[in-house]
């Protein structure tokens, strides 16, 4: 392979993982030969700062974290039952193929998961012999118990993928759909598809400032060039940069798909905020109560309004903003800690005014269920109670693009806080540090001999 074949390989499997945009940069910056002069240089001011060129190494995960399969489950399946041709490593990840493993062992049984109460439906000795089952009470006891077990495990496995899935949708848009293949048919996309796509994976800083905008000026330089060529992928760069403008370049049915799946992929995620919304929260602060599951709430959120924003461009794109008079669901707001919230309170801020639109609202599911009703004018009523620019702010129409950022080195992050060195960045992270939940005592005696100042954050004004 060349040289810029193994780049694009690379760069592909890096589009549901999560690495910095400095190694990416680093990975385009010298992978290929066709690069201008201007993509060299706005490439280099984020590649300089590469562990790959420099030896070092980053405390924070290259990767989002992954659903646990059903590995051990089938090596047990495998001493338990007689089933032939299973292929463990096509099947660990595959609740599909998991359910059908699951049915072929229980035949030997005549179990079926529709019927898998342990104390009602299990056979009694004759009606084992009746059919033909020559197992011991215990043994048959031993794999009615495993099935059982694995059925719940196929269901957990099942949430956990989509809920996996939704994630990668909330971060980086519909990157999981571009192929390997289409990847590399396109250089000039897949470098701006793999760049973007890491700057939207950035974690959250702790911070009262917002979310940095992932559009800085490396991306900004990639995607010219996609402008500048004649035969450019608008269907690839659509799925993680679905502005109106990129959507207005694809084909009628591309355009139809795309609004298709949006529109699909908010209401999955509206179904599973529906189902994880506890109704004791205060909509008006949104701060997490304790023992709400806020990671999953604020993770499934992100996807939605991701989600929400993607279908909101491409209705604008296909000239169909006008079914928004019928019907306009909000976005979902994040859930805030208390200690957050006290620091905003404290520098002087208030809560978002976007947090008082989403309160004086109908919820999403409910209006995307029928449920309830909610028109542009409905939301825009709101946000003008509250002073927000329903189009500016995206409530009624696709939020209007924010001005090009210069490159800033990717902070390490400990639970959000900025942390200097990645040695004490893993030291902190292990001992729980920031976490909320205590200091683990097997730490204490390493932290006691001195946390340097420049990793210990700012305590707010009281």
């Amino acid at each position: 392979m060349s040289k810029q074949s193994d780049t694009l390989a690379v760069l592909h499997a890096s589009l549901d993982g999560r690495e910095r945009p400095e190694e990416v940069a680093d990975l385009i910056r010298s992978g290929f030969d066709d690069l201008t002069g201007r993509e060299r240089t706005v490439l280099e001011r984020a590649a300089k700062h590469s562990w790959r060129r420099h030896g070092g190494y980053s405390s924070m995960s290259a990767d989002h974290a992954r659903p646990t399969g059903a590995q051990r489950q089938l090596s047990t399946l495998a001493n338990l039952f007689d089933v032939d041709g299973v292929d463990r490593d096509g099947a660990a990840h595959d609740p599909a193929m998991l359910r059908a493993i699951a049915a072929r062992a229980g035949e030997s049984l005549e179990w079926v998961p529709a019927h898998g109460n342990f104390t009602t439906d299990r056979l009694d000795r004759e009606q084992r012999a009746a059919h033909g089952i020559d197992l011991p009470k215990r043994q048959y006891n031993r794999r009615w118990r495993f099935l059982t077990r694995l059925t719940a495990k196929i269901g957990r496995l099942d949430a956990e993928l989509r809920k996996h899935e939704l994630l990668l949708v909330g971060r980086a848009g519909l990157a999981a759909d571009i192929t390997a293949d289409r990847f590399a048919a396109d250089p000039v996309a897949a470098r701006f598809v793999a760049y973007f796509v890491a700057r939207k994976n950035l974690r959250r800083e702790f911070s009262l400032s917002g979310r940095t905008n992932p559009y800085d000026e490396v991306a900004d330089a990639l995607f010219q060039r996609c402008l500048a060529e004649s035969d450019t992928d608008w269907w690839m760069v659509s799925r993680v940069h679905p502005t109106p403008d990129v959507v207005g370049r694809l084909a009628p049915e591309q355009r139809g798909e795309l609004l298709g799946r949006w529109s699909a992929l908010m209401r999955g995620a509206a179904e599973i905020l529906r189902d994880r919304w506890d109704p004791a929260i205060d909509r008006r602060t949104m701060i997490v109560r304790r023992g709400t599951d806020s990671s999953t709430w604020n993770t499934i959120a992100q996807a939605y309004n991701t989600a929400r924003a993607g279908w909101m461009n491409a209705l604008a794109a296909n000239g169909a903003l006008e079914l928004l008079d019928v019907a306009c669901p909000g976005k979902a707001m994040r859930l805030m800690a208390a200690d957050l919230a006290a620091w905003h309170r404290s520098a002087g801020s208030d809560v978002d005014p976007d947090t008082g639109v989403w309160a004086s609202l109908p919820l999403p599911w409910e209006v995307l269920s029928g449920a309830a009703t909610c028109t542009r004018e409905t939301v825009a009523s709101a946000c003008r109670s509250f002073d927000v620019d329903p189009e500016k702010r995206g409530w009624v129409a696709p939020r209007a693009s924010g001005a090009v950022v210069a490159f800033a080195p990717t902070p390490e992050l400990v639970h959000g806080v900025t942390v200097a060195d990645p040695g004490w960045a893993s030291l902190l992270r292990n001992a729980g540090v920031f976490s909320g939940r205590g200091l683990k005592a097997a730490y204490a005696d390493a932290l006691a001999a001195g946390i340097p100042d420049d990793v210990v954050p700012p305590k707010p004004e009281p």
